[in-house]
């Protein structure tokens, strides 16, 4: 199958940038599974070494430079207007109320397609190649933890840093936030800034648990299964994607934020790290994803659609209003 994306952001990204790489990592995933893969992107994008076809575009020109041969077309972004190919779009965040999306879109995790009143989704997941097993070197079973971790952009007040840090000083514990700076004065908070991969594995590495407790209808936290290819468990609320995402084993969901702090204090059981990256292996691996999105192009090249109709967002309010904790 030749399968062509258009996106017009430089792949890969070196800091943050959520959606670019995990088209990046299912692009290679593709490849690997034997598909042809075409990128209409960024002129800058390195992409080749992969074995990825790269086509200079931008947002304007993409849909003229679409290869002849091409199967299926595969966007990032919604798009209602003719395309010359049969055609997919992949949305990871969430709508606005009332929001229309075309019939073929996939979401990221099943909460955000009942957000949007669809049916399709497909979980996003990690290239293992770059949470290499060597992370779990420093890491044995801890019924006490000392030091955690918080991955996302500190100034967003839905990812709720705030709680995170009142948490952790009520417990004399310590943070290492990776996203943005975090503006306290506290000598347990430490403010990493727009780490590398490199960097946040370094961080990882050091940490005892990842805290995700989000106040908002969160689409998917690839936070929460980079901490599991770590060997982490993930401390979160009940919000979005988390109860899709996590299992006894490998984290703890909170109802709100007093049973939070008490999670943060005293770790509610042993976690195995090994047990926690195995489950990461085996549910959130780069091959899984490419399946699943086969599936999805079959179906579309079938001539069924994806969704029973045009899906279109649920909220009453923008998702961004914080929700309770």
């Amino acid at each position: 199958m030749h399968v062509v994306f258009a996106h017009d952001k430089p792949l890969p990204v070196a800091a943050y940038g959520g959606t670019e790489r995990i088209i990046y990592w299912l692009m290679k995933a593709l490849v690997r599974r034997g598909h042809r893969v075409t990128l209409i992107g960024h002129p800058t994008s390195q992409v080749s070494d992969h074995g990825i076809r790269l086509i200079a575009g931008d947002a304007a020109s993409w849909p003229s430079l679409i290869p002849s041969d091409a199967d299926i077309v595969c966007l990032s972004f919604p798009w209602h207007r003719e395309v010359s190919k049969p055609h997919v779009c992949i949305i990871h965040g969430n709508g606005k109320p009332g929001e229309v999306f075309p019939q073929n879109t996939i979401f990221v995790s099943r909460s955000h397609a009942q957000n949007h009143g669809a049916e399709c989704y497909v979980l996003n997941a990690l290239d293992m190649q770059e949470y290499p097993e060597s992370l779990l070197r420093t890491k044995g079973e801890r019924s006490r933890w000392e030091r955690f971790g918080f991955l996302a952009k500190a100034k967003w007040k839905v990812k709720n840093l705030k709680d995170c840090v009142r948490a952790v000083k009520a417990a004399h514990k310590e943070l290492d936030v990776a996203g943005g700076r975090a503006w306290t004065l506290s000598r347990r908070v430490h403010s990493h800034g727009m780490v590398t991969q490199s960097r946040k594995l370094e961080i990882l590495s050091g940490c005892d648990a990842l805290l995700w407790p989000v106040r908002w209808p969160e689409p998917f936290g690839v936070a929460m299964i980079e901490a599991m290819a770590a060997g982490l468990p993930v401390i979160a609320s009940g919000h979005g994607s988390s109860p899709e995402i996590l299992t006894p084993d490998v984290g703890h969901i909170c109802q709100n934020y007093a049973e939070f702090a008490e999670v943060v204090a005293h770790a509610p059981r042993d976690f195995s790290p090994k047990r926690i990256r195995d489950y990461a292996m085996e549910h959130f691996h780069a091959d899984r994803m490419a399946a699943d999105y086969e599936r999805c192009f079959e179906t579309v090249l079938s001539g069924r659609p994806l969704n029973p109709q045009a899906p279109r967002t649920q909220f009453r309010e923008d998702a961004q209003s914080l929700l309770p904790f």
